[in-house]
């Protein structure tokens, strides 16, 4: 054998155990899914601290049917029916499926979701969590709604994700919260990863990647702009300026908000509890 040759199998070789890397799918725990009682309740209030009816609430209230359409710079994405439909929604889904999904961004087949669905928020959810998300989302009424497939450009396939998440990994994580208030923390929670509150108002590089060192900086969505929401955006709010605002979307000047953010309120931030929309507001406002 040459060695040149041999320099070519071994490229070779490394280039197929690169590509099992990339595409491999993730480890997670075979858990079951809790049918209790508690744990269904426990799902609903985080499927409204997820903000999850704000896009997959189906037409004419039909549950969670789907169908919305998320319009971007990089296509039309349709959100999912994720009531327990066999043939169109989630119907025989198990925990590990649902760990996949909302940690991973992958599918039962292990195909890879586009991060218009914020699994890379979604990404730093308990597996408690998620799991309950789960029960709730499998005892709710099953509805029949198949979306449309999502409109991208040729250029755009699902097996390129495989990359993009190792360079959104590449491209750092948020800053640590160094407060020790534990309400501080579960404000950190709810708006990093349940809330996904930097999906519009951190900024993204050219690939669509979120630019962590300016969290909750602003960011502009097509031709609408998302508020910077950092210390900065919101020196003129009291804590309870931002936590009365997140439950009836009356600003800090009196006004009140419209748009995307105005179902945001509804369906996500007025849902919860004083004692969470006060975590929030610690969070946002807190002293870096």
């Amino acid at each position: 054998m040459t060695k040149r040759t041999s320099i070519g199998l071994g490229a070779v070789a490394l280039a197929l155990v690169v590509l099992v890397w990339l595409f491999r799918l993730p480890s997670v725990a075979t858990m079951p899914l809790e049918s209790s009682e508690a744990s269904i309740q426990r799902g609903a209030y985080l499927i409204n601290a997820g903000g999850c009816i704000s896009c997959h609430e189906g037409q004419d209230s039909e549950g969670l049917s789907g169908g919305m359409a998320l319009v971007s710079e990089f296509g039309t994405f349709y959100a999912p029916n994720i009531t327990p439909d066999m043939d169109t929604g989630i119907g025989g889904w198990e925990g590990k499926d649902f760990l996949l999904a909302l940690q991973h961004g992958r599918g039962p087949q292990g195909q890879f979701y586009f991060p218009a669905f914020p699994y890379r928020a979604y990404g730093g959810m308990t597996d408690q969590d998620v799991l309950d998300i789960g029960a709730y989302l499998l005892s709710v009424d099953p509805v029949s709604n198949r979306v449309p497939p999502h409109d991208t450009p040729v250029w755009l396939q699902r097996w390129m994700l495989a990359a993009w998440n190792v360079m959104a990994d590449v491209a750092g994580e948020a800053e640590p919260v160094l407060s020790e208030d534990p309400k501080v923390h579960r404000g950190a929670y709810l708006a990093r990863n349940l809330g996904h509150c930097g999906e519009c108002h951190t900024p993204r590089n050219g690939l669509g990647i979120p630019m962590l060192d300016q969290e909750f900086a602003g960011a502009t969505l097509g031709e609408s702009h998302a508020d910077a929401i950092d210390a900065a955006g919101l020196m003129n709010w009291s804590e309870d300026d931002l936590a009365f605002f997140l439950f009836l979307g009356m600003k800090a000047d009196g006004e009140y908000i419209g748009g995307e953010m105005e179902s945001v309120i509804e369906h996500n931030t007025a849902m919860l509890t004083e004692e969470d929309r006060q975590a929030l507001a610690a969070f946002f406002k807190r002293q870096r």
